[in-house]
């Protein structure tokens, strides 16, 4: 039996946190979930995870948002599918701030269209992600 793909989520609000990883366990995924960009970039770059999609909130606690996350996880794998979840302020910055192929879910959201965008993902031809 083969391992669950692996999600990188990066929320620091700890209640959203508990929440994405039931429905992402659920839904047949295994999440690393981390508070900040800094701990994203050790877990994802130092210690070579082979995480296959980066779940990440733009406004974070700490030096990198996650705007400058998914630039700098990119760096080291241009491929990586990169879901941003975010208030109504942070969805005006997408188009300028967000990397390419990226897509966005609006604060406040349903957990289940997480794994729907992670399933439309799959669809487009992201294999990395085969549930």
């Amino acid at each position: 039996m083969s391992e669950p793909p692996s999600i990188l989520i990066v929320e620091d609000e700890y209640p959203l946190q508990g929440v994405l990883e039931n429905v992402l366990a659920d839904a047949g995924f295994a999440a690393d979930i981390l508070s900040s960009g800094e701990e994203a970039i050790t877990v994802f770059v130092a210690r070579g995870k082979n995480h296959k999609v980066l779940v990440t909130d733009v406004y974070l606690g700490g030096k990198l948002n996650g705007w400058d996350l998914a630039r700098r996880m990119r760096e080291k794998d241009p491929t990586l599918p990169v879901v941003y979840i975010t208030g109504s302020a942070g969805a005006a910055s997408w188009r300028s701030q967000g990397v390419p192929n990226s897509m966005l879910l609006e604060k406040p959201f349903h957990p289940d269209q997480l794994v729907a965008a992670l399933m439309k993902l799959r669809a487009a031809g992201i294999s990395c992600i085969t549930v």
